[in-house]
């Protein structure tokens, strides 16, 4: 059986924090591009010019519609041999996927939320004048940033699970610290260690993010 839980954790903990930080950070950088690409394919899902649209609607279907794991492995194997002008390291490329893979939620969540306003103050808006820029900037957007706070929020609670699939390519986060630990000879101590650090992380955050969804209905 081996040392207990609580044996393997007083020992390493510093493996499992690091893990845990890169796991943050991998998140937060995935959303946080994400969420500047997912909003300008969320307005190009929202144009009226019918290319763009499909362009868009395209890139979501598809990206949504696979599973992330195999576009890591598209971006890891498959672009730096195809275009090797662009020198991509492989964890640049993990990278890649997880902010692709997260901007096209984002794009929805965002396309939702600018949809839940009611078109009728859009029309108001049009008809004193206002121009489709200024209506979206300061009519649209500032009623939908309620909506889309919270969503983006659960895409990166989400996105905290998903980065675990970045250590099956050797990037230094939560589930690769069972990695290290194998080489130890400690086998099931790490994943038991590791869901619960996930369950924190995760449960911790979704409390905060319903925290602030009923500031946001109050203020309503």
């Amino acid at each position: 059986m081996g040392p207990g839980i609580i044996d393997v954790f007083t020992e390493y903990w510093q493996i499992f924090l690091r893990g845990a930080i890169g796991t943050l950070e991998f998140a937060f950088i995935a959303v946080f591009f994400g969420s500047l690409i997912g909003a300008l394919v969320a307005l190009l899902r929202l144009s009226r010019n019918p290319v763009f649209r499909g362009i868009a609607t395209v890139y979501a279907t598809v990206i949504r519609g696979t599973p992330l794991l195999v576009q890591m492995y598209i971006w890891y194997f498959f672009v730096p041999m195809a275009m090797p002008a662009l020198g991509l390291a492989k964890e640049q490329c993990v990278m890649l996927a997880l902010i692709l893979n997260s901007a096209a939620y984002v794009s929805e969540i965002i396309r939702s939320g600018i949809n839940s306003v009611d078109s009728g103050q859009t029309e108001a808006a049009r008809s004193l004048g206002m121009t489709a820029k200024n209506t979206m900037v300061r009519i649209v957007l500032p009623q939908a940033i309620k909506n889309i706070l919270p969503a983006l929020a659960n895409e990166y609670i989400t996105m905290i699970k998903e980065t675990s699939l970045a250590g099956t390519f050797m990037m230094y986060e939560l589930m690769y610290t069972r990695v290290l630990l194998a080489n130890k000879f400690l086998i099931w101590q790490p994943l038991f260690i590791v869901a619960a650090i996930y369950l924190i992380m995760t449960t911790g955050l979704t409390a905060l993010v319903r925290y602030a969804e009923k500031r946001f209905a109050v203020s309503d």
